[in-house]
């Protein structure tokens, strides 16, 4: 069975199911569904953080789900800023493109991280991957992390934990879904953002 597989059956009900089934494991079950997604960019945070509400209740839902993302984001960048200088990685950060993009990340990077993470949709993985390369500071990492993400997952937690609500007025899910949208639109502007300043940054450095 490979990942496409997985994510098939990746549901509402098998997730809820899975949860119950080891509910004798305390916490854990849930912490580790959103640990994973750090390390599995195709796991549906809404779907799993919103599990996690509906199952153990809107706030240690949320506290398990926060504690499992903040977790699997600190160890990614923490491996990745372990074996930075690799010579692959070296390589990888010495192209053009990486280049400019890491100009702009060393100079917003507690911005980058904290606006990129209040989004429940994005390329989390490669988030922390550019701010461990950029060699951002472990610190400013993780109040990034530790308080965007808060949001985030509070905001989810909360629709996951009362979604019966949203079946009984269909008309709210219009909220869920003009909040998905605000968010990749967002994170798409922010891209934009990103590709403009550092073309901006890497002309000046050529004219200088």
């Amino acid at each position: 069975m490979d990942i496409s597989d997985i994510l098939s059956n990746l549901t509402e009900e098998n997730l809820k199911n899975v949860l119950e089934q080891y509910r004798d494991f305390g916490p854990f079950p849930g912490i580790a569904l959103t640990f994973m997604k750090s390390f599995i960019p195709p796991l549906p945070t809404i779907l799993i953080v919103g599990v996690n509400a509906a199952v153990y209740g809107l706030w240690l839902g949320f506290l398990y789900s926060w504690l499992g993302i903040v977790s699997g984001c600190l160890v990614t960048f923490l491996i990745v800023r372990r074996i930075a200088g690799h010579p692959y990685f070296l390589r990888w950060a010495q192209k053009p493109k990486v280049q400019k993009s890491l100009v702009w990340v060393r100079r917003n990077a507690f911005s980058y991280v904290f606006l990129l993470s209040l989004f429940p949709v994005g390329p989390f993985v490669v988030i922390n991957i550019a701010a461990a390369i950029a060699r951002m500071r472990l610190r400013s990492f993780f109040i990034a992390i530790v308080f965007g993400k808060a949001i985030m997952v509070l905001s989810v937690s909360f629709i996951g934990h009362d979604f019966a609500r949203f079946i009984q007025h269909p008309i709210e899910l219009v909220y869920v879904v003009l909040f998905v949208g605000i968010s990749l639109w967002i994170s798409k502007k922010i891209e934009a953002r990103f590709t403009k300043d550092t073309d901006h940054v890497f002309y000046n450095h050529k004219q200088l």
